[in-house]
């Protein structure tokens, strides 16, 4: 876990701006537990670590899930990145690593091409990632287009 440390604090304070906005939108808020399109035990913005199942979550305590979520999340993005990076490409593979986890995230081939200087091909491998259960999941095709987009914004052509 991150522990204190605040999603800023580990992303910095433009890439947490992002993920603030762009992870609610993607994962929903669902003030309840439910089962994801796959089966996971899913409540509010896409926590799965401790969601209980036909459980009632409040707006709050939703939105501190989402603060401890995201922080847990940035950390593990971060733990596996051994180059520099933009705002823009640690929001877009944050946001990747809310959904794929930690260390799907540090086996991909994001990693490996971002760790090997192909920043631009790091970005544009978000676009493989879009399975869950097996299939093609039309939201996941949608998301990773958004987060490419946002990965490659800044980057030299």
């Amino acid at each position: 876990m991150a522990g204190k440390r605040t999603l800023a604090s580990i992303v910095g304070a433009g890439a947490a701006a992002s993920l603030i906005v762009l992870v609610p939108k993607f994962e929903g808020m669902v003030l309840r537990g439910y089962k994801d399109p796959i089966g996971i035990v899913t409540a509010c913005a896409g926590h799965t670590k401790t969601a209980i199942l036909g459980r009632a979550y409040t707006l709050k305590e939703c939105n501190e899930l989402l603060d401890q979520d995201l922080a847990e999340h940035a950390a593990a993005t971060m733990a596996c990145i051994r180059v520099d990076t933009t705002p823009n490409e640690r929001a877009a593979y944050t946001s990747a690593t809310y959904n794929i986890g930690g260390p799907a995230w540090c086996r991909s081939s994001m990693v490996r091409l971002l760790n090997a200087g192909d920043h631009r091909g790091a970005c544009e491998a978000l676009l493989r990632y879009v399975y869950g259960g097996g299939r093609v999941l039309k939201g996941l095709v949608i998301r990773r287009q958004i987060e490419r987009d946002l990965c490659v914004q800044g980057l030299p052509t």
